[in-house]
């Protein structure tokens, strides 16, 4: 689907499914240097489950057009803009890494809009390595073989695989190589400069569920569970070996999650 926003198309996938009829909404909204393409496994599970599954580029990502906004404050009010300009009245945000400070943000802002959260992979803070910073600016090939060699877990980095034909670390590196110029490094410089996650938790008012993956390098698992703390109404679950990327190295239970926080708050 297209929407326009601000005057300019957003594009966001909606599992194959052609968005009709008042089932709940369910936003998906992806991470740094990625874009709709990582939900993929999300949202044909969701969309044939009689729910509107829609997978949004942000601006300057994906399909979407216009440039990439620099903060996560600026996200989250893209995306509320987003929701309005597709006429929903309200959503059930489900985020990724960054994706995960838009999601608390957009909730504290626009608790209206919200239903409930879900978050994957996310943390206190998100402090990004000096020489992938480096590597953004400079080499983006190599930021994307670092993202990928510390996004996933041991078993998918020896061939371990749900999804049979998927190269899972090799889909990650091609999609960063592929993103428009600039934009890692500007999504991974909003991230580190973020400093509200705590703040926007204790707001957050609608229920909540946080993910985690036991071998998460990028968010670890303390800091996942420090932020789940701040929330007031908070489901947590913890996946085994299982990484950052968990979308897509544990599958199956991250839809039945999304699932259960959607079917468990729907108004």
């Amino acid at each position: 689907m297209i929407v326009a926003v601000d005057g300019v198309d957003a594009h966001a996938a909606t599992g194959g499914i052609e968005l009709t009829g008042n089932d709940p909404v369910v936003l998906l909204i992806h991470g740094a240097g990625m874009d709709s393409t990582v939900w993929q496994l999300q949202t044909r599970y969701l969309a044939h489950r009689d729910l509107r599954a829609v997978a949004v580029d942000l601006p300057g990502h994906g399909r979407s057009a216009g440039r990439a906004l620099t903060t996560v404050a600026a996200l989250a009010d893209w995306t509320a803009r987003f929701v309005a300009a597709a006429g929903f009245a309200s959503v059930h945000v489900v985020g990724h890494s960054m994706g995960t400070f838009i999601a608390l943000e957009l909730a504290s802002r626009y608790p209206d809009i919200v239903d409930s959260i879900t978050l994957c992979g996310t943390a206190t803070a998100m402090p990004v390595h000096p020489d992938l910073l480096a590597a953004a600016d400079n080499d983006v090939p190599a930021a994307a073989a670092l993202l990928a060699a510390w996004g996933y877990a041991k078993p998918a980095q020896v061939g371990s695989n749900p999804t049979p034909g998927l190269w899972m670390l090799g889909g990650t590196r091609a999609l960063v190589e592929n993103s428009a110029p600039g934009v890692l490094a500007i999504d991974l410089r909003a991230c580190a400069a973020y400093d509200n996650a705590l703040a926007a938790a204790a707001i957050v008012k609608c229920a909540a569920t946080v993910i985690i993956g036991l071998g998460d390098r990028m968010t670890p698992p303390k800091s996942s569970r420090a932020l789940a703390g701040a929330l007031s109404s908070v489901r947590v679950i913890e996946l085994v070996d299982t990484g950052h990327t968990m979308m897509t190295e544990n599958p199956r239970p991250v839809k039945q999650a999304i699932l259960d926080a959607v079917t468990n708050n729907a108004h």
